[in-house]
């Protein structure tokens, strides 16, 4: 060992050219693979952060297999035309089980299962001044609070209570009601108006009439959410909207909106039917399960899962990818290890032969080059990996001012586990062993007595 660091000191100039090369290799790959890694932590994490691995959106196969369905209240509620599929047949949709109260029940028995709720969202007029706009509102649940993207507020705070007259707004939206001060809004009021329809039909009276009539109801504002997504995007439960109120007084009014004439021709004795349900499960892992028990009832399921099984599998491609990528400038570097491996032969061919007369075995001298070769591939490992982080966060600061200047969302384009890490510099040490390992073996067969008379 210390015959070999001695070695490795004689030629200072030639070993810290030879590590270099190691290290921007290693830089490369590293770099590389930390590329991949923080993508894919950006991905995955903020699903992790919206809290939607646990969530399960449950539909009815009527509404997917057919066009039975629809025409409910608030567009929730089932019409009284058909379950007939697009090709005029009545197939196994009509037959579906509906999302109804009973099929909450249901599903709320289900092992594993910790809430139910019906996605309820409601096209609404705003008023606030002078500002007038038709909007979506949605229902949200109590239980999110600290959950998904109710976790941060840009100004306010979650419902404190599930009473009505509370509501919050999405960034968006305030910034449409008030763009010079949209965290002002807080505390104040706003008037939330739909058509409800008073009466109806009756066992005891079929003829009866209704009137449809204009609710204005007040709304104080709480909260309000930075992001707003759209309908089709669960995020811990109801999508975020222009306005959201809890859901049971969401649910109090999509038992009387009035939405276009075909709600008003409904069945008083229908029960009420849902679009989609949101299952919440007490740990991710049996989100699987869950949908399993699911189909068995006869409804759809998906989940976040199904979609990022496909999406990790392109991950895994992508770094294989880069991976190989950054590998070609480490092969290049094990040459640059060959090559002075080789030259500290041609120098020390005398100092080789004197070893082996005076008893030193081809193991012995083999030895000697291969430590030497594995502390460049130490020390080249080491400031690889340093020159990679460096420049991974001086790319990462120069990509997040760009995407802050955007107004988009920071975050870490390259990440460097511990497992990358030590896994770079166990890499780095058997690529220069490898590399290492001719000129070790020619240093190990030379003869004795050559090696005397080299000059």
């Amino acid at each position: 060992m210390s015959l070999s660091m001695r070695n490795l000191r004689q030629s200072r100039l030639r070993t810290a050219l030879t590590t270099l090369g190691v290290s921007i290799g290693i830089a490369s790959l590293a770099g590389m693979v930390s590329l991949g890694v923080g993508l894919q932590e950006q991905v995955v994490g903020r699903f992790m952060q919206s809290g939607v691995f646990d969530t399960l959106t449950v539909t009815s196969r009527s509404l997917l297999g057919g066009l039975g369905d629809f025409g409910g209240r608030g567009g929730g509620r089932g019409g009284p035309f058909g379950g007939r599929g697009r090709g005029g047949e009545a197939g196994s949709a009509q037959s579906a089980p509906k999302l109804d109260d009973e099929a909450i029940k249901q599903i709320g028995a289900l092992e594993h299962v910790r809430e139910v709720y019906p996605e309820t969202r409601l096209a609404v007029e705003v008023r606030f001044g002078d500002f007038v706009q038709t909007v979506t509102a949605s229902g949200v649940p109590m239980s999110l609070k600290d959950e998904g993207p109710f976790q941060t507020f840009s100004y306010g705070e979650f419902f404190p209570t599930d009473s009505a007259g509370l509501c919050m707004l999405s960034l968006d939206m305030s910034k449409r009601i008030d763009e010079k001060n949209p965290g002002g809004l807080i505390g104040k009021s706003l008037t939330i108006s739909y058509a409800a329809a008073i009466g109806g039909d009756t066992p005891a009276n079929p003829q009866l009439g209704f009137q449809i009539q204009r609710r204005d109801t007040p709304c104080q504002i709480v909260g309000i959410v930075e992001r707003e997504t759209g309908p089709s995007l669960p995020l811990g439960g109801s999508s975020v909207s222009g306005v959201m109120m809890p859901l049971s007084v969401a649910r109090s009014i999509d038992k009387e909106i009035v939405t276009n004439a075909q709600s008003l021709l409904r069945d008083p004795q229908q029960t009420k039917s849902y679009t989609s349900l949101t299952v919440k499960v007490d740990k991710a892992k049996s989100a699987q399960d869950v949908q399993d028990q699911i189909r068995k009832l006869g409804h759809s399921v998906f989940s976040v899962n199904d979609a990022l099984r496909g999406a990790k599998n392109a991950f895994i491609v992508l770094d294989i990818f880069l991976s190989l990528i950054g590998s070609i400038a480490l092969a290049v570097s094990s040459l640059g290890i060959v090559n002075t491996m080789v030259m500290s032969i041609l120098e020390r061919t005398r100092e080789i032969g004197i070893m082996k007369a005076i008893g030193a075995s081809n193991t012995d001298v083999r030895r000697i080059f291969l430590i030497e070769a594995s502390v460049i591939g130490l020390l080249g490992g080491l400031m690889g990996i340093a020159l990679g982080w460096l420049v991974g966060q001086i790319i990462n600061f120069g990509a997040n001012v760009y995407i802050r200047n955007q107004g988009g969302t920071t975050g870490t384009l390259f990440s460097l586990p511990w497992w990358l890490i030590a896994g770079a510099i166990l890499f780095s040490i058997v690529v220069s062993l490898v590399a290492g390992s001719y000129p070790a073996s020619r240093a190990a067969r030379l003869d004795p007595i050559q090696a005397l008379r080299h000059d």
